[in-house]
């Protein structure tokens, strides 16, 4: 059978993914494009003899390179093969949509015009006549509906009608592009010609729902393109009727409204994280207990110890790290894409457009910014929604700023030992707008010094609000976790191995056999106990991790931490979560321990004095996020050098905090 490769090209929010779904169900492949983190959806689907294979590339409003996925789309279109263009237009937004099609005219006669949401035009009274439009630009236009699958097969024979006809219908496409229909269609379609390579953007108009921060720097470029697609859209589109009443207009008005906005959002976004860590917590108890058990059954059933502990202890136990992750993202993406489908994440974005930029951000950077209080996973990932790669790069700095919820069993082990109960909640409170303030400072530095350049400007597509199809929602969130096991599962896998090798080697024969003798001539469980977990104390300290503690102590001398404190922060590379629970065994207390155990506390607060307390909180709060979450940095930034570079802004910044918070509380005379 013979395969015609289409692409599918089109403006932001026009319903390309449900396009795409529509015509193939679940029959979708995920991947990225070569050397980039955008997402291309892919579908192959058998019809009549010929094999369809569909590339949805990602949405644009021109043919540019302005930001990444302009230039992915750009490339494609220019550089690679595919037999056809399907271009996918909302026909509740001809004007806007019309300006890229005119481009891509200009690039290709091989395209196919796909006027989705016609269900919505019927709606709002909208009628198109496409055989007018047809014949004014050269290219076949068909009405249909992705929502309602509404002319899909009427869709699916043009593709294979215009293949068959390809050196025919290039050669009528082409006399069509440069025929005269007016003297007006003329001198626009050569303003096309002539520039195609320039930069295309668009204004607010009263028939788009499109709204932008314009800045006297950002002109508008190819004028005549887009007078001539709204000469396009008013010629061949009709009100058959009074116009009906925007709900669109109408919720606008109070959720983006300059006092009530903001507040709404944070409601919804609270709604969402109570969601993620009150939903999410069973499944991830439940996953947890599940690994811990056959972790413990293959060390108790294995006959080789050394054998059974990797397996237990490494590999079983860093792809547990990963899949309990899973329960919260998988809910957390969910919320976020909900939203996103609804429409109501593009107003966000532009509500606080405006306050973010005076520190550097974009408006864009708010949700993985926000996102980064649960978890810093699904914060990085989150920032795929930013296209200008400098705006990108700066909100995933930023987001180890926020405080994930790993941190916070160490935020309340620590205020509650050297705080009272009636002070600890607004402590804890002010933990959290500190790392926020914080972020916003260290967004202004890294903007006017390591990244510097051009930014985004904000020109944001504001789509009319709607229930999105639920099985489109599910495949998206699906194939993020999908995507979120392949990248970050396997470097997990092989980091937890060699944290393990790191905290068991090298063995101390001699210290094993002093300690198994006391023990056997002890007649107390207790003091067996005791002696077991103080030789697990010294064993971990004479490891390759705890010699590097060891090493680490005069760099944190001046604060006054102590080799288990060094340690401590240096297992919190791995994940936040074990801080606690290591300094449970380099205090010798035993493994099990948590943030509430009194015996913890309590040899805590006769080892560490205040100043120093304050300095670890201050450390913790600002140092490299967990070996989960680098990878994903990694991944979505694009480089290990930019892994490093975290690694290096955020180890400066901890420690200059801590070291003035302990210079501080020492001045107090507090200890």
């Amino acid at each position: 059978m013979q395969t015609i490769t289409i692409a599918l090209v089109g403006q932001p929010n026009v319903g390309k993914s449900s396009l795409i779904n529509a015509i193939s169900g679940a029959n979708l492949k995920v991947g990225n494009f070569s050397g980039a983190t955008i997402e291309k959806t892919q579908t192959t689907l058998c019809y009549k003899g010929y094999i369809l294979h569909f590339i949805d590339l990602p949405g644009l409003y021109s043919l540019n390179d302005y930001s990444l996925e302009e230039s992915i789309t750009t490339n494609f279109l220019r550089h690679s093969h595919y037999d056809l263009i399907i271009n996918v237009l909302d026909s509740t937004n001809l004007a806007r949509n019309l300006a890229l099609s005119l481009q891509l005219l200009a690039l290709t006669p091989r395209i196919l015009l796909a006027l989705n949401m016609s269900d919505e035009a019927k709606r709002e009274n909208l009628s198109i006549d496409t055989h007018l439009l047809s014949q004014k630009l050269g290219a076949e236009c068909i009405t249909l509906s992705a929502k309602t699958k509404h002319n899909i097969p009427v869709l699916l024979e043009a593709i294979i009608r215009i293949y068959k006809h390809t050196a025919q219908h290039r050669t009528e496409h082409t006399t069509a592009i440069h025929a005269p229909h007016s003297p007006k269609h003329s001198n626009a379609r050569d303003s096309i010609l002539r520039s195609k390579n320039a930069k295309l953007r668009f204004t607010h108009d009263t028939h788009t729902n499109t709204l932008a921060h314009h800045k006297t720097r950002h002109s508008l470029d190819l004028h005549d393109l887009s007078t001539q697609a709204l000469n396009l859209a008013k010629i061949c589109t009709h009100t058959t009727a009074q116009a009906t009443s925007s709900l669109t207009r109408k919720l606008d008005s109070i959720l983006l409204n300059k006092f009530l906005g903001l507040p709404i959002f944070l409601i919804f976004m609270w709604c969402i994280f109570q969601m993620t860590f009150t939903l999410g917590e069973y499944p991830k108890v439940w996953i947890e207990s599940s690994i811990d058990l056959l972790a413990q059954s293959l060390k108790n059933h294995i006959p080789y110890p050394e054998l059974g502990s990797l397996l237990g202890d490494g590999i079983i136990a860093g792809v547990g790290a990963v899949l309990s992750f899973l329960p919260h993202i998988l809910i957390l993406f969910l919320g976020i894409v909900f939203l996103e489908g609804t429409g109501y994440m593009a107003r966000v974005a532009y509500l606080l457009d405006g306050i973010l930029r005076h520190f550097g951000l974009h408006g864009k950077s708010f949700v993985p910014l926000v996102s980064g209080f649960g978890c810093s996973v699904p914060a990085f990932m989150a920032t795929r929604t930013l296209k200008n790669p400098i705006d990108k790069l700066l909100t995933l700095f930023i987001i180890n700023f926020m405080s994930c919820s790993a941190r916070l069993p160490i935020y309340t082990l620590f205020i509650g030992i050297f705080f009272s109960a009636d002070v600890a909640g607004s402590v804890l409170f002010g933990i959290y707008i500190l790392g926020a303030i914080m972020g916003l400072v260290s967004a202004k530095i890294l903007r006017l010094s390591i990244f510097r350049g051009k930014s985004e400007p904000f020109v944001l597509e504001i789509p009319k609000y709607r229930l999105p199809s639920l099985k489109l929602v599910s495949l998206s969130v699906l194939n993020k976790a999908k995507m979120y096991i392949k990248k970050a599962g396997s470097f997990i896998l092989l980091a937890s191995m060699l944290i393990w090798f790191g905290t068991t080697y090298p063995k101390n024969d001699a210290l094993i056999q002093s300690y198994e003798a006391q023990i056997a001539l002890v007649d107390s469980q207790e003091m067996s106990d005791s002696l077991t977990l103080e030789l697990e104390s010294k064993l971990l300290e004479q490891s390759f991790l705890g010699r590097i503690g060891e090493a680490m102590t005069p760099v944190f001398a001046p604060m006054d931490f102590d080799w288990r404190l060094c340690i401590s922060l240096l297992n919190g590379l791995a994940a936040k979560e074990v801080v606690v629970s290591s300094m449970g065994v380099l205090y010798a207390l035993g493994d099990g321990l948590d943030e509430h155990s009194t015996s913890l506390q309590e040899a805590i607060r006769a080892s560490v004095s205040f100043p120093t307390a304050i300095a670890f909180i201050l450390f913790v709060m600002f140092y490299n996020p967990c070996l989960a979450a680098t990878i994903v940095f990694t991944k979505e930034s694009g480089g290990w050098r930019y892994s490093a570079l975290l690694f290096v802004f955020t180890s400066i910044v901890a420690y200059i905090c801590a070291l003035v918070g302990y210079i501080i509380t020492s001045s107090l005379g507090i200890l």
